[in-house]
């Protein structure tokens, strides 16, 4: 078992929420999930329900600005 960081938030985020976080459609990131470029979402109810791990869709965002960054 993982101990959750100090910073309160829930590891996981909805979809509502990664779209917020990425400036991108929800629509947007599936197909790019779908596609591996960008992390999987996790099935909370067998189909009905995802959540993005929190944590991954940070990495994600960070990789993007590393890459603005290098370029």
């Amino acid at each position: 078992m993982q101990i959750a960081s100090n910073d309160n938030k829930p590891r996981l985020m909805s979809p509502k929420e990664a779209a917020v976080a990425t400036s991108l459609s929800r629509t947007l990131l599936s197909l790019m999930s779908d596609e591996d470029r960008f992390p999987k979402p996790v099935d909370l109810t067998g189909g009905r329900r995802i959540a993005y791990v929190r944590a991954e869709v940070e990495a994600w965002i960070d990789s993007r600005i590393a890459a603005r960054v290098a370029a």
